[in-house]
């Protein structure tokens, strides 16, 4: 993208970048990709390993693989994108192969106490695309290969997908994955209110709630929900001062 010129795509010429995928099929008013060689998907394999190692040499609790909205590991596994004859597209088991190397690749470089979530996309919203039914069964074998928790979201394959985003509308995604799979899941998507979280959560539709926008909109989300809750929590003394005075 070129900010300066309207957020033009830049091409390859002007020295930007050339977008790989699974296929040579565009994203809405994208550039072309270069279909990935079976080699080339090898060395990617080989760099979420590397990329893990980097993680745990830095600190960080765990390891997330993003497979979800439209980024590469995506685009394999969807049908919409992946339309490969050779052994990483056809069949649904051909299509989730590239996810299924890299979780054993990563899961092979980190410790076996950390845990290890994978986020995707629980269905592409139209047909034929990704399914739910179909996310349960990747998710029975990312369970085999030691993944701890799947992150549902969903969408983001295409740009026009006639999803309806009101407050928690993915979490049945989440339900029915934590069911059909018997693995950990957390619901996202406009999850907004400490109560709604906690119902969630108390009813058994999902075993996590994950926030970014709510927590970038408000810092203090998670003090703000302890209120809300009734949960009595410690405050850092250097932010006792803001605290709400009740």
């Amino acid at each position: 993208m070129l900010p300066w010129d309207d957020h033009r795509i830049a091409s390859v010429e002007e020295g930007g970048w050339m977008p790989v995928s699974a296929s040579p099929l565009a994203y809405h008013g994208m550039l072309e990709p270069h279909e990935l060689t079976i080699a080339e998907i090898a060395e990617l394999v080989k760099a979420f390993a590397s990329a893990a190692k980097r993680a745990v040499a830095a600190g960080f609790d765990l390891v997330e693989i993003h497979a979800a909205h439209g980024y590469l590991l995506h685009q394999f596994y969807s049908p919409l994108s992946n339309q490969r004859s050779d052994i990483y597209g056809g069949s649904f088991d051909n299509r989730i192969r590239f996810l299924l190397e890299t979780i054993k690749a990563v899961r092979s470089v980190i410790p076996d106490s950390m845990p290890l979530f994978v986020r995707i996309s629980a269905s592409d919203w139209v047909e034929p695309g990704w399914s739910i039914e179909e996310s349960i069964e990747l998710s029975k074998l990312m369970k085999q290969l030691g993944v701890d928790l799947v992150d549902v979201s969903s969408g983001g394959n295409l740009h026009n997908a006639p999803i309806k985003a009101v407050p928690g509308f993915q979490v049945p995604f989440a339900q029915a994955i934590r069911q059909g799979a018997d693995i950990p899941t957390s619901a996202v998507g406009l999850i907004t209110e400490a109560k709604q979280a906690d119902e969630i959560i108390s009813s058994g539709k999902a075993d996590a709630v994950f926030l970014a926008r709510a927590m970038i909109r408000n810092p203090r989300w998670a003090m703000a929900a302890a209120e809300d809750l009734g949960v009595k929590i410690y405050w850092p003394l250097q932010f006792d001062r803001g605290r709400t005075l009740n």
